[in-house]
Formats: structure tokens, sequence, C-alpha cells
């Protein structure tokens, strides 16, 4: 009894310790991050008042391009939609193949370098690369958002599938389940919701990634953003700005009711 409680006060120690370990050295990190950046709290004090002259003229908005900024919303708003649904089937396809538990290695492996070089690349020089292959508009833009968001979805989908119990695929494989039946009877209705899940928070991320899009010509609002805010009209910029948070609280409405129903 003494050796057991001996042993739990050693771990408890053991995990003390490197929590503090950590925590010390997360602390270290910022604080090294704090003084290389060579940052002037005095400038921050300072911009109080240029944030309100700022922001005063912004208001009262111009509503007479709020037709050309909920238009130009609603193309950011398919480009993100169509760009993840094209994810969504190749991430389904690249997904499984990159599960270690349904997959060989020398499967499952090279396709999650692949996935994660996908991920290091920045979305907007992928969009200046498509904008450069099919020209200017929306297809560049929804082709950016597949590409970028395959990277991310299907390293979901995969670690979704790993996290199967080994039990509910050996029990289907020793009934002589193909590996397909494996696929759907077996992983499927385990990790549908956390597929789902996992969808719509790209969803949200991919609309706010395609506000931006347009400032390399891949289409939506972004040409707007930009021409708005060089050209000082700031007035425009704030309609342009209410739309936006509109139409993302509503994207936000959507998910919950989606989440909701699927509980």
């Amino acid at each position: 009894m003494q050796t057991e409680q001996s042993t739990s006060v050693r771990r408890h120690r053991t995990s003390d310790w490197s929590g503090f370990m950590v925590s010390a050295s997360v602390g270290a990190l910022v604080l090294w991050a704090y003084v290389a950046s060579d940052i002037d709290t005095g400038r921050l004090a300072e911009s109080g008042g240029r944030i309100g002259a700022f922001l005063d003229r912004m208001f009262p908005p111009d509503w007479s391009v709020l037709p050309t900024v909920v238009e130009s919303s609603l193309e950011t708003f398919r480009i993100a939609l169509l760009g993840t649904a094209v994810s969504i089937v190749l991430s389904l396809i690249l997904g499984v193949l990159a599960a270690r538990t349904v997959t060989p290695p020398f499967i499952h492996l090279p396709l999650k370098w692949l996935l994660a070089a996908i991920r290091a690349i920045p979305l907007i020089l992928v969009a200046m690369l498509m904008v450069g292959a099919v020209g200017l508009g929306p297809l560049p833009g929804i082709l950016a958002i597949a590409f970028h968001s395959t990277g991310m979805l299907a390293k979901f989908y995969a670690e979704a599938i790993e996290g199967i119990p080994s039990g509910s695929l050996a029990a289907l494989d020793s009934a002589g389940a193909t590996w397909v039946q494996k696929l759907r009877f077996g992983a499927w209705p385990l990790v549908a919701p956390d597929l789902v899940r996992d969808t719509l928070f790209r969803f949200e991320l991919n609309l706010r990634e395609a506000l931006v899009l347009g400032l390399v010509g891949a289409g939506g609002i972004g040409f707007y953003i930009q021409t708005y805010v060089r050209t000082f009209q700031y007035d425009k910029a704030a309609t342009l700005t209410i739309v936006i948070i509109v139409f993302v609280v509503l994207i936000e409405l959507l998910n919950h009711v989606v989440r909701a129903a699927l509980k």
C-alpha cells in the first residue's frame, strides 16, 4: 500500500514538474517574442485619436453602394460554397486513403506528407497562381479555396477515421466484410458527426478567406475592399463592413441549426 502511495506521489511530482517546465518555456518564448519584436507601447497609446478619426470618416455609411456590395458578397459566398464542395469530394477520397487504420503505410504516409505540403502553401499564393492559370473572376477563387481547404479537411477526415475503435472494424473484418463495407457500416456511422462538424468549421473559414481573394483578382468582395480603402472612401467601406458582418452572422446561425439537427 505504501509502495503504491509512494509511486502516486512521484507521479504527481513528475507531472507538476513537467507542467512547470512547459509553462516556463512558453513564458520564455512569449517574452522573447515581445523583446525581439521591438514593440513601442507608446505608439499604441497614441493611436486612439487616429482610430477615432478613421471611424469618424466611416459614418454615416454610404448606402448607395449597397446593391454592388451585396452582389459581390453573394459572389464571395458562392466561391466559398463551391470551393468547399469540391474539397469535400477530394477530402473524402484522400482522407480515407490517408488513414493509417484502413490503408498500408506506403499509401497513407506519402498522402499525409502531401496534405501537409498543401496546408503549408499560403492561400493568397495559390489564388495568384490560379489567376495566372485561368484568368480573373470567381473560378480561380473556387480552385484556390478547394485546393487549400483539401489539405485541412482530408487531414481531419483521416484523423476521425483513425479514432474509430479497432474492435468495430475488426468485427466486420472477421465477418468477411469487404474494405468498402467496413467503411460504410463500420466507419461512417461513427465519424459522420465529426466530419460534418469539421466541414462546417472549414466552410466558415473558407468564407472569411474568400473575402480577400479579390485582392488578387480571384473574384468576390475583396476587389471592393481594396478599392474603397485605397481611395479613402471610408463611408462606402463602412457599408461593406456591415454587409460582411451580417453575412458572417447568418452563416453562424445556419451552422448552429445544422449542428442542432445532427445531435
